[in-house]
């Protein structure tokens, strides 16, 4: 079996995705873009008042597009007393730019942060591009490659700190609609906790039974169980002995733990023990696509996100 990153770029390969990427001047970023464009993975497009050679390059202060993104952003915020003159000062900022392409279909995705912090890159992807239908947490996941076989999806890694019941109910929605899309498999989804099926009380555990009660209102037809401690939602034996006839226990390929402490210590458990490749964070939740990057990352990192970002956009 290929392995799993080469499954990604084999997904994406032809499909001419058109990648925007705001931070243009940055040497990863420019380095990654110049060797996806010779792979041609993705058609990239950089922000940059520079001219680039061999590369689309766009000053947003010279664009044809910027009265309409303007106009657009306008519309989106003038319920929050945002003016024309803010509006234009706003969608002139990379990030701002870079998601307005995204919402007008003039790009298909967008990759930020190798400069940004995660707060500027999240808020112009939400006051831009904005939520999926039906969504209103915006949240992150990792899909966790277990060798070449095996692919889970962590989520929430990245944002929601200590999400409530109905955020915990959007993000296991978001990270199922994850593990259908980059797995291509059916969503088995666990609600974590250190209890299972009521070995233990507290309010923390209240707080997943609580979302897995919206969840089934919500997406009844969502294979999703809960609460389970993590070996019973991985390890069928486990799984027999203490979530007896559940159709996720022991089976789970989505797991959605309860607070972002929990998920960023399961992942990187997961990579530095357990030998797992971590490949992400992916931003889930939002109508189109946009990815954040680490401000630490390299030219590689910055690759892979663009692919990443590119196969959501084949949905």
């Amino acid at each position: 079996m290929q392995p799993f990153s080469e499954q990604l770029r084999g997904r994406i390969h032809g499909a001419r995705r058109r990648i925007v990427f705001p931070e243009g001047d940055d040497p990863r970023v420019l380095a990654a873009s110049r060797r996806l464009k010779a792979d041609r993975l993705i058609e990239p497009v950089l922000i940059s008042k520079e001219t680039i050679a061999g590369m689309e390059t766009i000053d947003p202060a010279t664009s044809p597009r910027l009265g309409d993104y303007t106009s657009f952003y306008l519309q989106r915020r003038a319920s929050k007393g945002v003016t024309e003159i803010e509006a234009d000062a706003i969608v002139r900022k990379p990030l701002y730019f870079a998601a307005s392409m995204v919402a007008a279909g003039d790009a298909h995705g967008t990759v930020g942060g190798s400069v940004s912090t995660t707060a500027d890159t999240v808020r112009a992807a939400l006051a831009v591009i904005g939520p999926a239908p039906g969504i209103e947490t915006i949240s992150g996941a990792f899909l966790i490659a277990l060798g070449a076989e095996r692919v889970m999806t962590f989520a929430d890694c990245a944002v929601v700190v200590e999400p409530s019941p109905s955020q915990l109910a959007d993000i296991a929605i978001s990270a199922a609609a994850t593990t259908r899309q980059f797995l291509q498999t059916e969503a088995l989804v666990a609600m974590l906790s250190f209890s299972t099926h009521g070995s233990a009380r507290h309010a923390q555990i209240d707080a997943v039974v609580e979302a897995v009660r919206i969840l089934r209102t919500r997406m009844p037809d969502l294979k999703v169980d809960g609460e389970l401690q993590v070996d019973a939602a991985i390890v069928p034996a486990v799984a027999a002995l203490k979530a007896p006839g559940s159709t996720v226990a022991g089976r789970a390929n989505t797991l959605v733990f309860p607070n972002l402490a929990a998920a960023n210590i399961g992942y990187k458990l997961a990579e530095r023990l357990g030998g797992a490749v971590a490949i992400g964070p992916i931003l889930q939740g939002l109508a189109k696509p946009a990815n954040d990057l680490s401000r630490g990352c390299n030219a590689d990192d910055v690759y892979n996100m663009a692919i990443l970002t590119a196969c959501q956009s084949l949905e």
